[in-house]
């Protein structure tokens, strides 16, 4: 099917009128006369054949047939507008866009994304944080950080890093632990999943005690509530280093239980674009290193 040869100046006339409802303040807003907007818009209806606006005594009025072209022109100006914006300093800049999990972004990305974006300087990377809970098509993502084993339906999952967990609390009360057993006089905060606090006394040889600290949604929370002194944390040390290197935490103790890991994941569905093969290349890299 043709589409219309329609004018792209009298569209524009049109839709500024349409904002303004005004030729005259449509005129000055594109830098030409009331009687050249005026004009156009008479080209324009009669293309169409149809009238756009009612001329009133004072101003305009949308007709019907007016009201229904508006929101498909200024959609389209804007995704016009939104592409070209990309086109900056002489290159396209592709949006890439990152759900992660509020642990591994605060604790592992974010310091580390200077690099990338110092090595992609045509991404404009978009970072959404999450409490592991995820819809990849639902949000837009290109991929998403998340905590776990790997299965996902529909979802490819490559693995980052695994995330064993430890005891972490304030240098205070730190003071008071000097074997294992002595965290059952302790607050012990925890995550919805209590049973890793049973894992990790099992692996201790020590009897689990009664649990009964506050319950927390997110690890950052936890962290934070520990470095106050409200109790010992069961977290992920290695993406709580810069805690543990300004004594804002502290590690009383060296046992560690397996816990699962962080997955780099997209929708099979999702056809890989430039920016996310940076992206995916970067992370790798960056991991590997460490490792």
């Amino acid at each position: 099917m043709a589409r219309p040869q329609l004018p792209l100046n009298a569209l524009r006339a049109f839709e500024a009128s349409a904002r303004h409802l005004s030729f005259t303040r449509a005129g000055l807003e594109l830098c030409v006369s009331q009687a050249a907007v005026s004009q156009q818009i008479r080209t324009l209806e009669a293309r169409l054949g149809v009238t756009l606006f009612r001329r009133l005594p004072r101003g305009l009025a949308l007709t019907d047939e007016g009201a229904a072209l508006v929101p498909v022109l200024m959609d389209a100006f804007e995704r016009i507008g939104a592409t070209l914006d990309r086109f900056a300093d002489g290159r396209y800049h592709e949006v890439l866009t990152v759900g992660v999990v509020g642990t591994f972004a605060t604790g592992w990305l974010l310091p580390r994304l200077p690099a990338f974006t110092a090595a992609n300087p045509a991404v404009d990377l978009r970072i959404l944080t999450n409490n592991n809970r995820v819809d990849l098509a639902g949000e837009g993502l290109d991929f998403a950080i998340r905590f776990g084993d790997g299965s996902w339906h529909g979802v490819e999952a490559v693995p980052l890093l695994d995330a064993p967990l430890t005891p972490l609390c304030a240098p205070a009360l730190a003071q008071r632990l000097s074997a294992p057993a002595d965290l059952a006089r302790e607050v012990l905060l925890r995550s919805y999943r209590i049973e890793e606090w049973q894992r990790w006394f099992a692996l201790a040889g020590v009897p689990c005690p009664a649990i009964r600290g506050p319950v927390f949604d997110s690890s950052p929370t936890i962290a934070a509530a520990a470095a106050m002194g409200a109790g010992v944390a069961l977290l992920p040390a290695r993406l709580f280093g810069h805690d543990l290197a300004t004594d804002r935490l502290v590690r009383p103790f060296a046992n560690e239980v397996p816990a699962g890991r962080y997955w780099l994941t997209r929708l099979h569905s999702r056809p890989e674009t430039a920016a996310m093969q940076s992206f995916r290349h970067w992370i790798a890299a960056a991991v590997f290193a460490e490792d």
